[in-house]
């Protein structure tokens, strides 16, 4: 997908996830001036989009054959919020590894324990 539709500066990054029951989604960056979306937060629309609420799995390579691409902090962190069991798989020096989400992000803040209580999100976290 990276070498097929991502062509110029707008999409350079494709990725693809694989749910629990085995579908595979897959979404391209959408970079734009003002920012935009990368192909991980485009992919997590995507997949809820076809009723994929269970991500197992997701990747992203890079255009130009630059290959598996890591994470940044923020798309960890979204992909942390949503899918907090996923794995990623990620290139090395040594090949390809596959780590959760946790070992990726450390010591992560957990959206869901900040909350206030609006009698929909659940109680606030006690300290």
């Amino acid at each position: 997908m990276a070498r097929t539709r991502c062509r110029g500066d707008n999409h350079t990054l494709a990725a693809a996830g694989r749910t629990r029951d085995g579908r595979i989604v897959t979404a391209v960056n959408a970079y734009h001036f003002t920012g935009g979306p990368c192909a991980e937060l485009v992919l997590i629309g995507a997949a809820v989009a076809r009723g994929a609420y269970d991500l197992d799995t997701v990747v992203a390579v890079g255009d130009r054959d630059r290959g598996v691409v890591p994470p940044c902090g923020r798309r960890r962190q979204v992909l942390f919020d949503y899918f907090p069991a996923v794995k990623v798989i990620i290139g090395t020096s040594d090949g390809l590894r596959t780590l959760s989400i946790g070992d990726l992000l450390p010591e992560s803040y957990v959206w869901a324990e900040h909350q206030l209580d609006d009698g929909e999100h659940g109680p606030p976290p006690t300290t």
